[in-house]
C-alpha cells in the first residue's frame, strides 16, 4: 500500500479544458483553441485533444495509416510547419470507443517546440486538475545516505505532496555534504515545478540530486533547495528508514 493518494481518474474519462492552449512548430502557431478536452489515456494525468477546426490550415498530412490507443482509434497524421516535419505526431479520433472524441486531433507533446495555457509555457504534459502539488516547510530531520556515505542532513526541509507519488524533501544547499556530489549537464522539465537549473550525481548512480532556482509560482518555496532521487538513496526522517519509493519518476 502506497504512503501517498493514489491517482483515481479512469481511462477514458473527458473533460473541458476551462484555458487557452496554443501549441508552436518551427515557430508557427499550428493549435489555437478555447475548445480543448482533456482526456485520460491512463490515470496519472491527461492529455489534450483539440477540434480539427482550430488547428492551423495545411499542418496535418494524412500518413493513411490507424492506430490503436487507449481509447479508440485514429487516423495517424504527420505535422510539417516553419520547415519542420513530423511524421506520425497527430492522431484524429475516429470516436468508436469515446464518441464525444469524434473529430478532435491530439498532437504528440515532445513533437512540438512548446505548449502554453493562457501565456505560460506548460512542460512535458498537461497538469492535472485533479492532482495537487504543495511545497510546505518542515521541522522534520530528513537524512539522505548512499551506501553509508551521508549525502545531505537537515531539520529544515520542503516537503513536496503531489497526487500519485511519493513525498520529495527538498534541503537547503548548506546541509547537502558536496563534496559526495558531481554537477551533471542533465536538464528535466515538470508540468508542476518547471525546469530543473542543476542536477548532481554521486558515486555509483548519475543525476541523483536536482534543484529548481526558478520554479513556477506555486511551487516558489522549492527554490534554490536540493531533492534527491528517494528510489537510489536511503532517506530516514526523524530517525526512521523509509523504504525506497519504486514510481522511477522525479
Amino acid at each position: 500500500m502506497p504512503e501517498h493518494p493514489r491517482a483515481i481518474v479512469p481511462t477514458g474519462h473527458v473533460e473541458p479544458v476551462p484555458r487557452r492552449v496554443r501549441a508552436v512548430l518551427g515557430g508557427v502557431v499550428v493549435l489555437d483553441t478555447l475548445r480543448a478536452r482533456y482526456v485520460w489515456e491512463w490515470p496519472p494525468y491527461p492529455q489534450y485533444v483539440v477540434p480539427l477546426d482550430d488547428v492551423a490550415p495545411g499542418v496535418l498530412a494524412d500518413e493513411g495509416e490507424v492506430a490503436g490507443t487507449p481509447v479508440g482509434t485514429a487516423a495517424r497524421h504527420g505535422l510539417r510547419a516553419g520547415g519542420l516535419e513530423r511524421p506520425g505526431a497527430a492522431l484524429v479520433h475516429t470516436g468508436d470507443r469515446v464518441p464525444e472524441l469524434a473529430g478532435h486531433v491530439r498532437l504528440d507533446w515532445a513533437a512540438l517546440d512548446a505548449w502554453f495555457e493562457e501565456d505560460e509555457e506548460v512542460f512535458v504534459h498537461p497538469r492535472n486538475p485533479y492532482s495537487r502539488v504543495d511545497a510546505i516547510r518542515s521541522s522534520r530531520r530528513v537524512r539522505i545516505e548512499r551506501d553509508g556515505v551521508v549525502l545531505a542532513e537537515s531539520a529544515s526541509p520542503v516537503l513536496v505532496f503531489e497526487t500519485g507519488l511519493p513525498t520529495r524533501s527538498y534541503l537547503p544547499r548548506t546541509d547537502v555534504r558536496w563534496e559526495h556530489l558531481t554537477p551533471s549537464d542533465t536538464v528535466t522539465q515538470c508540468p508542476y515545478k518547471g525546469r530543473t537549473s542543476g542536477y548532481w550525481s554521486a558515486p555509483g548512480v548519475d543525476d541523483v540530486a536536482w534543484s529548481y532556482d526558478f520554479p513556477t509560482r506555486e511551487l516558489t518555496p522549492i527554490a534554490g533547495l536540493v531533492a534527491f532521487y528517494d528510489e537510489e538513496v536511503d532517506v530516514a526522517v526523524d530517525g526512521t528508514r523509509q523504504e525506497r519509493p519504486r514510481t522511477h519518476v522525479r
